[in-house]
């Protein structure tokens, strides 16, 4: 296997990007990075890497490049900046973590490909708290000599899974998410339910993890951050919603009908823009109960 790159840039040090570069500089991966929030240009420096006044000047430092981005609005653009300064070397690798669309991470490969400019689309799950314990789990997609060159690199934060060609891992990840948003909200609308029918939340909880019904939602999600008043699970409500869409989108383009997938992501789509701009998911807990609220019980129904 290759050794580990000693340099590399990472352009959004966001929940994210900051805590993978720690981790990166502590395993020591120089990290020059650059993200449009001065708060965490200045955290990346306290943690012993490198600020970037462009992200054509982080890139003219490495030959690895790690996007860590919202969509893939913002990963087009950050590409076309790239392109446009030549910032990119011939031989050199983008690795693309975001969260983006796996049609156009197929599109942004071939076009770095006549740069010659290789492509991997790597996005994670497991949140900040798998940044931080590294354990996230990475939906690897690319040729395999990229692939190759790149995975220690990936391996400082979890455990990589090839899952295909390009845009293979920005489709998993979409799928993936499309699931969990489904189980978050069943797992919701289920406890407060429950809670309405006078079954105390935390039983509720504990009744879905010894049963069928458990899942990462009531496992960790409703103990750790909604139960607790937490909500800070570190992933947005808007960034589920947008991957939701995707993955139904994902379906559409290839003709596959879907029933409840399209249901999901509406009504992610609803809370999302009714919720504070920023909300973490989990909020959608809150969100739900809400709106349950402003739902007396019908006559005839049990009361707690």
């Amino acid at each position: 296997m290759p050794d580990r790159p000693g340099r590399i840039s990472l352009v959004g040090l966001g929940n994210m990007g900051s805590p993978m570069a720690a981790r990166w500089i502590e395993a020591g991966v120089e990290v020059h990075g650059f993200d449009t929030s001065p708060a965490a240009l200045e955290q990346l420096t306290s943690a012993g890497g490198v600020a970037a006044a462009s992200p054509a000047a982080a890139a003219a430092a490495a030959t690895i490049h790690v996007l860590m981005l919202p969509n893939s609005r913002i990963v087009d653009a950050v590409l076309d900046d790239l392109l446009a300064s030549d910032a990119l070397q011939k031989g050199s690798i983008v690795v693309d973590m975001s969260s983006s669309e796996p049609t156009r991470s197929i599109a942004n490969a071939e076009r770095l490909a006549e740069r010659g400019v290789g492509f991997v689309d790597a996005p994670v799950s497991g949140g900040v708290r798998g940044v931080l314990a590294g354990n996230l789990a990475i939906l690897v997609g690319g040729t395999a000599p990229a692939i190759d060159t790149v995975l220690p690199l990936l391996e400082v934060l979890g455990t990589p899974r090839h899952v295909g060609d390009v845009g293979a891992g920005h489709a998993a990840k979409a799928l993936n998410n499309l699931v969990s948003a489904a189980h978050l909200w069943a797992t919701s609308e289920a406890v407060l339910v429950a809670e309405r029918f006078g079954i105390p939340r935390e039983t509720m909880v504990e009744v879905l993890n010894a049963s069928t019904g458990r899942s990462v939602s009531s496992e960790v999600k409703w103990p750790k951050f909604i139960l607790t008043g937490d909500y800070g699970s570190g992933f947005q409500a808007g960034l589920l919603s947008k991957d939701a869409n995707v993955a139904v989108g994902l379906g559409e383009q290839l003709g596959v009908p879907s029933l409840l997938g399209p249901a999901v992501a509406e009504l992610w789509q609803r809370a999302a823009s009714e919720l504070p701009p920023g909300s973490d998911h989990t909020e959608v807990a809150r969100w739900l109960e809400s709106a349950f609220a402003e739902a007396p019980p019908r006559t005839g129904e049990p009361r707690p």
